[in-house]
Order: structure tokens, then sequence, then C-alpha cells
């Protein structure tokens, strides 16, 4: 399959590293002129520098905005009016137990993962409807479903999402623009890396044993039975805007290693 994305510009959010970076490359690779984002000038010019590394014709620019605000959003906007491409990925996470679980975290974890997605869609989808032609992605988590319990407040933003990606399709019915949520499940991005560190080092254990250690002890429903790297993921958010993926719309597309123990 030859996805080609020429002529079409892709904003990535939280695409300095992990799965927003390796998705940029993708989508790069494809053709697309992409945009990427991080809270900083210094993480987006490591990452554009990072991209141009591995694919030196490609087309890439940064945008430095925390989306998490109303602000951050509004200055993307303002920066890059309008986009073929919203791949709403930027997203925290954090285990803290419920009961210690304070209003701030909680709204800080919904205004990061729901909301910065909520304003970049309402501010493109429009100029995507008027061309006839769009891609939106919202990343989500296994987590939507299953739910962690030392992670409630992420597990409900990632629900949020999936139920806000699928509304969106139906708002956008017939107008040539797909919406869909990417559902991955424990993947080797660099902060599951840095937390596995330790821990494989004690044991004397690579980084890729003790996260199979970790997906046996934590996720024992995977069938993958390892984590997924950074580009398996990524494979899916690409074909997802492809023109490929024009009948895939509204759906929840799981990349999990069959965590999610669901037909």
């Amino acid at each position: 399959m030859n996805i080609d994305l020429t002529g079409k510009t892709a904003l990535v959010t939280g695409s300095t590293k992990g799965i927003g970076l390796a998705s940029a490359k993708g989508l790069a690779e494809s053709g697309a002129r992409v945009v990427l984002n991080g809270r900083t000038q210094v993480a987006v010019d490591a990452a554009i520098a990072d991209l141009l590394g591995a694919l030196p014709k490609a087309q890439v620019s940064g945008i430095a905005a925390d989306i998490g605000t109303a602000q951050g959003c509004a200055s993307i906007v303002a920066a890059l009016p309008q986009c073929d491409i919203l791949v709403n990925n930027a997203g925290i996470f954090g285990p803290q137990d419920f009961f210690e679980t304070p209003d701030s975290v909680w709204q800080t974890f919904y205004d990061v993962n729901v909301m910065s997605g909520v304003r970049l869609s309402r501010a493109y989808l429009p100029g995507m409807q008027a061309r006839g032609w769009g891609r939106v992605v919202f990343l989500s988590s296994e987590s939507a479903f299953n739910i962690p319990p030392d992670m409630i407040h992420y597990g409900m933003t990632k629900t949020a999402v999936t139920a806000l990606a699928r509304g969106l399709a139906k708002r956008m019915a017939g107008t040539g623009i797909t919406v869909n949520s990417v559902l991955p499940g424990p993947t080797l991005s660099e902060g599951v890396a840095a937390m596995l560190g330790d821990a494989a080092r004690e044991a004397g254990k690579s980084v890729e044993e003790a996260g199979r250690d970790f997906i046996a002890a934590h996720r024992p429903s995977s069938i993958l039975r390892r984590l997924a790297r950074v580009d398996e993921v990524a494979n899916m958010i690409v074909y997802a805007c492809s023109p490929q993926a024009s009948a895939t719309t509204g759906a929840a597309l799981r990349v999990d290693g069959g965590v999610v123990d669901s037909l």
C-alpha cells in the first residue's frame, strides 16, 4: 500500500518524542508537510532536527505552545490557520491514588488530554469541511476501556477522548472528513523506558526484558506479551490519516496488543 499525502498539511500535537514524533515521521515519509508541536522551542527544534536527520527532504516546521491552555491552542491556530490532518496526540499520564488526587490534577489532565483536542478540532474542522477533505485522529488508550485503578483520572480522560472522536465523526457525517481514535496499549516510549530503566538495571535485564515482565505483571491479558514500539502505533495513525482510510470513521482503532479482552 502506497500512502501518498503529498500536498496535505498535518499538525501533530505533543510530537517532540514518542508516538507523536514517530507519527510525524510516518506522515512526512508519506509526503505530508508536517508541523510539530511541543511546550518549548528547544524541544521543538530538537525534534525537527531528529526528523530531518531521518528524512532530509521532509517538509517540517514546528510551533512551541502549551496545548493544555486555551491561549496555547489559540497561538497554534494563529501560526497555522488551517490544516488537512490533525493528530491530537498530546497527553499526560501518571499513577496517583484516587483518594490522593486533588481537583487541580483532575483539571490539568482534562485540559491537556481532552480540551486540547476539543479546541483544535473546533478550530480546524470548519476549514476541512469547506475543502471537502480532512482527517482527525485522537490518541486514546486501552485505558479508556481497561481503567487502571492507580490512574482513574487518566483513564477517564481517555474514555472521554474516545467518545469525543465518535461524536465528532457523526457530526461531520457526509463531509469527506473522518474522525477516529487510536488506542495504544503499553508502548515503549521514552517515558516508559525511563520508568523501566531502574528496575531493568537492578535485575540485570534489558529494558525490553523489563517490559515483558511489566506486561506479565500488570497487563496479563496481553496477547502480544511485550510492549509495542512507537512506530507500530504510528503505523495505525498514518493509515487513519490516509486517503485509503476513507471508509474508516467513528472507530476506536486498537493497537493494544490484545490487552482489552473483547471481541
